[in-house]
């Protein structure tokens, strides 16, 4: 069982309730469990509350808010039921507004508008909400009752802000539901007394019953339902850089709601707590946003800090004088005396001298606390001994909260730095000895300063640590060395993100150094200082540093180093490589390693597997992800072998080209060993592998691109003078393709989880006719893009493009690992 609630902003209007009633038949046809609570539509409390202060003045004219009211609901009705229904809903709607207006000609008559009476008055907000939306709700099929929460929450009768007998109402609660099975669709705020009168919870006290219900039934959560994704680290009103908390403790969230944050009524956590139902705050508008868990654990992130907030327009009140020195029972006496008043202190703070006692309230309570201090210490008054009270006027206390910051040190000094550098004066702290918030008075017209100022200085302003450890320096590691040193001051300046490398080996030489390795001269030092490189000793060397935001690059093509990836992960250390020898080696083993880094929470990324620095892999578990079902892929993979055969036309020889690649670069010192298709057959076994398929290397078809000679020949030399044979085999392959207006293109290819390798001929309508140079491409068709084919296209080989892949995927893992905190 799930309790739900939305608030007033989320049924303001009709178009937004029609929302909701997706969001509950996603509930609903899940087979869910739930309740759900609703507010009065927006704004219709506090226009009940003007009417009421309208009715009471002699020449007020109530009847203009009323039918307003009237309006607003039967609209509301008119545009969300169907005709055939409305006749029942709006005749109960006009008895309640019948209702409604003898209550106001009832204040009218008096003059006046007791506590009793205006809850009644409000209740009819929440009543009228919940009734028309429990017919929307069946209307679209959910099986749903209304329930006036009068009936089941009964409170004392102290009005407007009643105390809920929580034994008779669980108990009612419980007796009720197990009599009516269907979704109860619950009236939030009000309640009732002993004697059946209407009394209310307090403003946002819909949270409140959706809580009291939860705990009632002992549901498995509580989802807050509102206009903002979540509880925010500070009021994005005040702070626009705010962003949503993924989690927090109810401690926390106490904190938070006390000063100030809006979206948690303080008494809906009570009941939460005492039976441990975590509380989840979503958005209305943003469904899939996972907003914030409210619950017992804390998520044992690194940031000290969960929120900076604050209370505006507050008075400060200091007693002080020689008579309270060393005298005990003085702050009983002070705080004893405040509470028979009903005054709610915000903040107290006393100095060890014990000459002052300080505390924070609203300014509407100022009067009902000097009257209370007055009598409390006349004595001391009239003997000189304490001092009037001195009143300051015009402030704001501002918080930062968080339970992490007990094993923090340095939380103090970087928020009074953060406020004194942007000239913002403290005019009294607290803190608690739990260390859960550090509170601060200052000018309410330095508040919003304050808040950015604070803001600035625990999310955003940290310059946070990667540490790199990169075995394999030759072209692709060095480029990699020149991009990460090239970036070192935008990475810094502009993203707070500082790259160190923390170790860095070659076949020969292996070095370490926890404050990051000079990238201005690694070479040298790595020559110099480096110590014999043993792949073993390396990594437990990384491990036994122990560093945090680890992240492993494997430049190499070696299967001594992707075997110790297992070990690498275990340790909870990221890995981004080019080596393919991992993903493509046996199945079991691509599932082994994909299983690890899920169950240590790491990444293992290997983009660069297949197309270098291009999109391919991404993009695949993009399209998978997002739902899409994959139909074929095909790719001309090999950067050789593009270049080879986009070049092949008439006139020229093909054993000329593929010498031509050679001596470019393009292809390996044996030629072989790309025109073998081995290489292909890797990065085509991985996309297989990404895209579902549970297939081996053996199962990758290949159909020969060389004849037999070719391959058979003992030497390179001698494999290009059987080459130079086979011209007229592959001129023919070749003419005949320009015969029927085609090009060869070598192309491997993936359907129905079986995956092929071989030269064919394309024609002008298959998008790697076009290719030219040593591009890769690659084709993915799925449901989503049957009729034209998602396209990749781009260099597919090459020392900057993949060291610019794996330098992506260094970022992308240390945004993953600051964004956790």
């Amino acid at each position: 069982m799930k309790v739900l609630k939305f608030g007033g902003s989320s049924v303001a209007k009709p178009e937004r309730i029609l929302q909701i009633i997706d969001i509950l038949k996603n509930y609903y046809a899940k087979g869910e469990q739930f309740a759900v609570v609703f507010s009065a539509f927006g704004g219709v409390t506090d226009f009940l509350i003007e009417m009421c202060d309208t009715a009471k003045t002699s020449d007020g004219d109530f009847r203009k808010p009323l039918e307003a009211f009237r309006q607003r609901h039967q609209n509301a009705v008119e545009k969300l039921i169907a005709e055939e229904d409305r006749p029942k809903i709006l005749e109960d709607l006009k008895e309640n507004h019948e209702h409604l207006e003898n209550l106001l000609m009832g204040i009218r008559l008096l003059g006046e508008v007791s506590s009793r009476t205006l809850d009644h008055v409000l209740s009819f907000g929440e009543r009228n909400s919940a009734y028309i939306i429990s017919h929307v709700m069946k209307r679209h099929g959910i099986s749903s009752s209304y329930l006036d929460a009068r009936k089941v929450v009964k409170t004392d009768s102290s009005f407007n802000k009643a105390k809920v007998d929580f034994d008779s109402t669980n108990s009612t609660i419980q007796q009720y539901f197990r009599e009516h099975p269907e979704v109860q669709v619950i009236t939030g705020f009000i309640g009732s007394d002993a004697q059946g009168s209407t009394t209310t919870l307090g403003r946002g006290g819909s949270d409140y019953t959706c809580s009291i219900f939860a705990a009632a039934l002992e549901a498995e959560a509580i989802e807050i339902w509102t206009d903002v994704s979540g509880v925010m680290t500070a009021d994005p009103r005040k702070v626009p850089s705010a962003f949503s908390i993924p989690s927090m403790t109810y401690a926390e969230a106490m904190e938070m709601s006390h000063f100030g944050a809006k979206v948690i009524y303080p008494p809906t956590l009570q009941p939460a707590l005492k039976k441990q139902i975590p509380l989840y705050i979503k958005n209305t508008f943003e469904p899939d946003h996972t907003g914030t868990l409210v619950s017992e654990k804390s998520d044992d992130g690194k940031r000290p800090i969960k929120g900076v907030t604050s209370i505006s327009d507050i008075s400060l009140l200091t007693l002080e004088g020689s008579g309270l020195f060393g005298v005990p029972g003085i702050a009983a006496r002070l705080f004893s005396a405040l509470g028979q008043a009903n005054v709610n202190i915000i903040l107290i703070t006393q100095g060890s001298s014990e000459y002052s006692i300080s505390f924070a309230i609203k300014p509407e309570q100022k009067p009902a606390a000097q009257a209370a201090i007055a009598g409390a210490f006349e004595y001391e008054l009239k003997a000189g001994i304490v001092d009037p009270v001195n009143i300051e006027d015009g402030l704001s206390v501002i918080a930062v909260i968080g339970e992490n910051m007990r094993y923090s040190p340095g939380v103090a000094g970087r928020l009074f730095s953060a406020l004194g550098k942007n000239g913002v004066n403290i005019v009294a702290i607290a803190q608690g000895s739990s260390e859960l918030n550090i509170s601060s008075v200052v000018k309410k017209s330095d508040e919003k300063k304050a808040l950015n100022a604070m803001h600035e200085a625990f999310f955003l302003s940290d310059t946070k640590a990667l540490h790199l450890y990169i075995i394999g320096v030759g072209l692709i590691g060095s480029t990699l060395l020149e991009q990460i040193q090239k970036q070192q001051d935008f990475l810094s300046k502009e993203q707070g993100l500082e790259i160190k490398i923390a170790g860095l080996a070659n076949s020969r030489k292996m070095l370490f150094s926890e404050d990051g390795i000079d990238l201005a001269n690694w070479k040298e030092a790595l020559d110099d200082q480096g110590e014999t490189m043993q792949t073993g000793a390396f990594i437990e060397r990384m491990k036994s540093l122990n560093l945090r935001n680890a992240i492993f690059i494997d430049n190499t093509a070696s299967d001594q180093v992707s075997a110790h990836y297992e070990s690498i992960l275990e340790a909870s250390i990221s890995i981004s490589t080019p080596n393919k020898i991992a993903a493509s080696s046996g199945y079991l083993q691509y599932q082994r390693l994909k299983s690890l880094a899920r169950r240590r929470n790491v990444l293992y990324m290997y983009e660069t597997n297949v197309g270098a620095g291009l999109p391919v892999i991404s993009t695949l578990n993009d399209l998978m992800i997002s739902g899409d079902r994959i139909r074929k892929i095909e790719g001309v993979l090999s950067g050789s072998m593009s270049f080879i055969f986009n070049n092949y036309s008439a006139g020229k020889s093909f054993a000329a080209l593929v010498r031509e690649a050679k001596e470019a670069g393009y292809t390996e010192p044996d030629p072989r060993t790309d025109l073998s298709g081995a290489d292909v057959r890797r990065k085509i076994l991985i996309l297989a592998r990404e895209a579902g398929y549970a297939i081996e290397s053996a199962d990758v078809k290949i159909s020969p691109i060389l004849p037999e000679a070719c391959m058979a020949a003992p030497t390179v030399d001698a494999f290009f003078e059987e080459l130079d044979k086979a011209d007229d085999y592959f001129g023919k392959l070749r003419d005949e393709a320009e015969k029927d207006g085609k090009k060869l293109r070598v192309i491997a290819s993936l359907e129905n989880g079986e995956a092929s390798i071989s030269l064919k001929a394309v024609g002008a309508e298959h998008p790697f006719y076009s290719l030219d140079g040593s591009d890769n491409m690659i084709v993915f068709t799925t449901d989503r893009y049957h009729t034209r084919p998602l396209v990749v296209r781009g260099p597919g080989a090459g020392a900057e493009v993949t060291a610019a892949g794996v330098f992506a995927e260094i970022i992308t893992i240390g945004n993953r690992l600051f964004a956790e905190g």
